[in-house]
């Protein structure tokens, strides 16, 4: 019995590695990106081409102490982003349309933005007092390619780049 969806789509793939050879092995993400750039400029099938990160890892850089502060600062920018979106919505939808609606939507999302950043701050408390951002960064990064294009891709890559003028 086949997957066959009610609705006429294609049943979802499973996530799964690419197959194929290894190209390469690079220490960043930007040197793989730019292998497969270049294979692109070359018309080669970059369908058939994949960037695996692996040894993944997770790093968190503190970039702060949380204060109330900074948690109603916080709070008050993305409510005043959320309020000044709402208040364009109501200020491109209305009969008579008033630009002052659009400041004053921003100015009460700003304020529940900032009481709530406050709460949350005050509630979470002792157990997170910093602010900080993640990332997740692979080790190396190998560009894989399909079997029947090995020779074509390491033959274009052996050919000296074009001067750039």
């Amino acid at each position: 019995m086949s997957n066959v969806n009610p609705f006429g789509r294609k049943a979802p793939v499973q996530p799964s590695l690419p197959k194929g050879d290894v190209l390469g092995t690079y220490d960043t993400y930007l040197e793989a990106q730019k292998v497969v750039d270049r294979l692109s400029k070359s018309d080669l099938e970059v369908k058939q081409l994949a960037i695996v990160g692996n040894d993944l890892k997770t790093v968190e850089r503190v970039t702060g102490k949380l204060t109330y502060g900074r948690a109603a600062l916080s709070g008050a920018a993305s409510g005043a982003w959320l309020g000044l979106f709402i208040g364009l919505l109501l200020f491109l939808f209305s009969q008579a349309p008033v630009l002052t609606l659009v400041a004053a939507a921003a100015l009460i999302g700003a304020g529940f933005g900032m009481l709530f950043g406050i709460v949350t701050y005050s509630l979470s408390r002792r157990r997170r007092d910093f602010t900080s951002t993640h990332q997740v960064l692979a080790s190396n990064y190998q560009v894989v390619i399909d079997p029947a294009l090995t020779a074509q891709a390491q033959e274009l890559l052996a050919r000296p780049e074009p001067v750039k003028e």
